[in-house]
């Protein structure tokens, strides 16, 4: 992977390539010298996603359907696990601004599924991926309407017991699972990308 910036974007290459995999707005302000807490989390949902992204890129479908462990889930049901579990947390702290998951789609990546190997009970990998921009997007939304003092505010969750914590869960929880994607990238013999 190769970080190229031009105006106020990171460009994100592969190695060798002219076409750009992702793109990151750089929220730094140079003439300011600093950030504030909503333009870290910010940064950290973007890296989160440049990361998660670079690995899922080259996966086909039925690649998706692999287990890193007999006794782990799937790539599939993970990615669609962190879509349902971003929705539910932001949700729970701003429903009105979580566009809505697709009819079935959050029962298609319940508990009870994770254990299935038949492609047909979830998701394509096209599908996964818009409806994860979509809840980003909500996501990223609701964010740039907070104040650095909104983030303070209770959850009533005890892992995310502020609204800044929720949100940056919603990082933690993309890089936690991906890490897992690199061990079926590994058993494909697909390129090291990050």
């Amino acid at each position: 992977m190769e970080l190229r910036r031009e105006q106020n974007h990171w460009l994100v290459f592969e190695l060798g390539s002219t076409h750009p995999l992702y793109r990151r707005t750089a929220k730094f302000d140079e003439r300011r010298q600093k950030v504030n807490a909503i333009e870290v989390l910010e940064s950290n949902l973007s890296a989160a996603e440049m990361v998660a992204m670079a690995y899922l890129n080259d996966l086909e479908d039925a690649e998706l359907m692999m287990r890193p462990h007999p006794q782990c889930n799937s790539i599939n049901w993970q990615v669609g696990h962190l879509i349902v579990s971003e929705n539910a947390m932001v949700s729970s702290v701003a429903a009105e601004r979580m566009p809505p998951l697709p009819d079935g789609f959050a029962e298609r990546y319940s508990k009870e599924r994770a254990g299935s190997d038949d492609p047909a009970a979830f998701a394509r990998k096209d599908e996964l991926l818009s409806v994860y921009r979509t809840q980003r997007q909500g996501t990223l939304d609701f964010l740039r309407t907070l104040s650095e003092a909104d983030l303070d505010r209770q959850t009533g969750i005890d892992y995310a017991p502020t609204v800044g914590a929720l949100i940056g869960m919603q990082a933690t929880h993309w890089l936690m699972h991906s890490g897992q994607w690199v061990i079926v990238r590994r058993m494909l013999g697909k390129p090291i990308v990050i």
